[in-house]
């Protein structure tokens, strides 16, 4: 292994040797469990997340493609004011990024502008050709997006990247929620925590806010899912049960004149929007993949016409990728008129002749990433990586430059997590859902995903990573 840096770390519960005041009533409760009835509680939770459903597939495994996902039963704290800066910040990125999107498929003034390099925006392969000159009901491209956040101080937050296409793990956010009021009463008792229980609610209000101008009647919304061999397929059935919509695959949705219709056993009924969490490539056999069997053929005749509203909208992937991802802030001072609340993580372009020179004389210091990569898979993390994967990502970047960019190795910070010694910190993410509709909103909290391995800094469940329950105190 390289030699690590020493790198200092926030830790969200202890602060020059003095309890931080949002954890002040948890240092008790975590002192006075005894380790046996940690442990029985941590085998009830496990077995409650088993019997709801709750697993999550890793696709290239053999044996039970099905698994837990580890939680954690010491939840995260944040203040109603840490709060506040943290929602102004995500709604003000979620508005840009869609104005961005309604522009880049419009009249691309922030392209004309010299703000972003067209190449970058329509030879992207996110970019959807197929739907330039389309204006989505209320203009709303991205109708949930997610914002990954971490911290590295008590006032320092930065955004880690945007997730404007069908962001998952909301699930998560609300069983943690459930479980722990369910296990721990006493401690939701003694603190005011904000609810947020409400967020089926408010998502479907918000997909119902976006059904087209065709629609004249109370809208009907389904959610689309390639079926249960899909990783999020618990997340889909979870959330049409909890918001009281149809869950269905392509096969039972079809298009007959201008609308799309849904097969039921009282014959067909109209559908209105779809809250679709299938990839754009698989959405309609006739513009797309001709091969997909997850889709609905025609479906973008009729999305075209204004017959049905699609969440998100096809092509809204262009928002998120790691390369655009750089102009976020400058969207937000070019649509909005506004410095931005929340800072990005400094980032080099390898694409760049000079970015990629700092980046080759720097790789064991530096987190390198594909632009279209996720779930924690094609990364560097320079100061953890061997002398044969530096040098194996070195050769990857001198390749094909244009597939990666590199950010410094922050110092994340970290929060109390019970472990097979005891308690001890662990490295935390944050993934709040903005809903984007007739208006932005956003419950107080999100998914808080920790590194359960010691000094690890990739919290993706598939890399390893649990969750915790995200607390926002009320004031």
């Amino acid at each position: 292994m390289q030699g690590q840096m020493a790198i200092s770390y926030f830790n969200e519960m202890y602060q020059g040797g003095e309890i931080r005041a949002p954890y002040s009533r948890l240092e008790g409760w975590q002192r006075e469990m005894p380790s046996e009835l940690r442990s029985l509680k941590q085998a009830e939770a496990e077995a409650l997340f088993r019997r709801i459903g709750i697993t999550f597939a890793v696709y290239g495994e053999g044996g039970d493609p099905d698994r837990l996902i580890p939680f954690d039963m010491f939840p995260r704290v944040f203040t109603h004011l840490e709060w506040l800066k943290l929602e102004r910040g995500i709604k003000q990125r979620a508005r840009a990024l869609n104005a961005f999107l309604c522009d880049v498929y419009g009249g691309g003034e922030i392209v004309k502008a010299g703000k972003i390099p067209g190449k970058l925006v329509y030879q992207n392969e996110a970019y959807e050709k197929s739907v330039a000159g389309i204006k989505p009901p209320r203009g709303v491209y991205s109708h949930i997006v997610g914002i990954d956040l971490v911290r590295t101080g008590p006032d320092e937050f930065f955004v880690l990247e945007d997730n404007c296409r069908t962001p998952s793990g909301v699930s998560y956010m609300l069983e943690n929620r459930e479980i722990m009021m369910r296990m721990f009463p006493e401690l939701f008792r003694q603190n005011r925590i904000a609810p947020v229980e409400s967020y089926p609610e408010v998502l479907r209000r918000t997909l119902a806010s976006v059904a087209p101008a065709k629609c004249d009647r109370e809208p009907t919304v389904v959610i689309l899912t390639p079926g249960h061999f899909n990783s999020a397929y618990y997340e889909h059935s979870f959330l049409a049960d909890l918001m009281g919509v149809e869950l269905v695959e392509g096969q039972d949705l079809f298009v007959e004149g201008d609308f799309v219709w849904m097969r039921t056993t009282e014959g067909p009924q109209k559908v209105d929007v779809i809250y679709r969490r299938i990839d754009d490539a698989f959405l309609d056999p006739l513009c797309f993949r001709p091969d997909s069997m997850l889709g609905i053929p025609g479906l973008m005749n009729v999305y075209r016409s204004g017959g049905v509203a699609i969440a998100s909208a096809p092509g809204a992937g262009v928002a998120d990728d790691k390369a655009i991802y750089t102009f976020v802030p400058d969207m937000v001072r070019f649509y909005l008129g506004e410095e931005p609340i929340l800072k990005n993580v400094p980032t080099w372009q390898c694409a760049k002749d000079d970015d990629r020179g700092h980046v080759l004389d720097n790789l064991a210091e530096l987190v390198v990433k594909e632009v279209h990569g996720s779930g924690g898979y094609g990364m560097l993390i320079g100061p953890r990586a061997t002398k044969d994967e530096i040098a194996l990502f070195r050769q990857k970047i001198e390749e094909a430059p244009e597939n990666y960019i590199a950010q410094p190795t922050l110092a994340l910070s970290t929060c109390p997590t019970f472990v097979e010694e005891g308690i001890a910190p662990r490295h935390v993410d944050l993934r709040p859902y903005c809903l984007v509709g007739d208006r932005v909103e956003l419950v107080p909290g999100g998914l808080t995903r920790v590194a359960l391995n010691e000094g690890s800094l990739v919290v993706n469940s598939s890399q390893g990573g649990g969750v915790k329950d995200t607390w926002v105190l009320a004031e």
